[in-house]
């Protein structure tokens, strides 16, 4: 079941932040023309569909069909969304690269900071309030919260788990996929799933999901993509932005941006909850011994 009305996303993102958050959903064609978008943006808007298609490899059919998988209208879409943010970031007086280099310390670390700080500003930026609250009530009133992942995404369940277990909210995470998705079956329409991915297309994600709605469970899934199958099940979904690919020649999942989101739904579900402190109390007097 496709739940599009109930996402919480508002694409006000740039080209680039587009083809960071879909360049795993891309065909081979189109990773083509968008590394090529990457590296050469200024050239682009000077080009003709004919000359991106021929510089890029590809065809011109491709180039407009991934124009509209970036939410552009068509070519010319894309070549005047695309100069306009470059005008904007020529304006702007904080310089993005993903430049890193031993031999400069100093403005790599720049450089790796200002891209994270751009990161949180878009997953932030992209949230809806009236869908958050949504999602702060169904976290408020649920029987239980599972947190879901796979690979590198598991650290930011486990976090989840332990962050909500510690404010009084009864949460599990697990590191076996067998043992999550055992689990899964046995929730009921009181509980809810937190599941979490890069990419959005993990298949395994996706039966548990598909197991959760069989049970009646609330799903609310964080990813990169907000047309990925993740989030076409989920009955809410989170978007959060990475910009990796600034770095690395293939993607690696930030998970700054999602921690971030984690730790958004923790810091409102402890306002107005009475035993919130109670809580956090009683979990650091026992942990306490443990300390030096």
């Amino acid at each position: 079941m496709i739940k599009d009305e109930r996402k919480l996303c508002m694409d006000n993102r740039t080209i680039r932040d587009i083809i960071f958050a879909e360049y795993d959903n891309f065909f081979d064609a189109e990773k083509k023309i968008a590394n090529y978008i990457l590296n050469n943006s200024a050239k682009v808007v000077e080009l003709t569909i004919a000359e991106l298609a021929e510089a890029a490899g590809t065809s011109e059919a491709t180039v407009s069909r991934f124009c509209k998988r970036c939410n552009m209208k068509g070519f010319h879409h894309l070549k005047i969304t695309l100069a306009k943010e470059l005008v904007e970031a020529n304006e702007s007086e904080v310089t993005v690269s993903g430049d890193v280099n031993l031999n400069n310390i100093k403005q790599s670390l720049h450089n790796i900071l200002a891209n994270k700080v751009e990161e949180l500003n878009q997953t932030v930026s992209m949230i809806d309030e009236k869908k958050l609250k949504d999602i702060i009530s169904i976290l408020s009133k649920a029987r239980s919260i599972q947190f879901v992942a796979v690979g590198n995404t598991i650290p930011v369940a486990m976090d989840g788990a332990y962050k909500f277990n510690q404010i009084g909210i009864l949460s599990v995470a697990n590191t076996i996929w067998e043992t999550q998705i055992a689990y899964t079956y046995n929730l009921t329409k009181d509980d809810v799933v937190i599941v979490i991915s890069n990419s959005g297309a993990s298949k395994r994600l996706v039966n548990v999901v598909e197991a959760a709605n069989k049970c009646g469970a609330k799903v609310i899934s964080i990813t990169n993509s907000a047309n990925s199958p993740l989030s076409k099940i989920s009955d809410y979904h989170i978007t959060t932005a990475t910009r990796e690919k600034l770095f690395l020649d293939e993607y690696y999942f930030s998970r700054i941006s999602a921690m971030t989101v984690i730790e958004i739904l923790y810091l409102f579900l402890t306002v107005g909850k009475k035993d919130v402190y109670d809580n956090l109390s009683r979990h650091e007097q026992s942990i306490a011994d443990d300390k030096l």
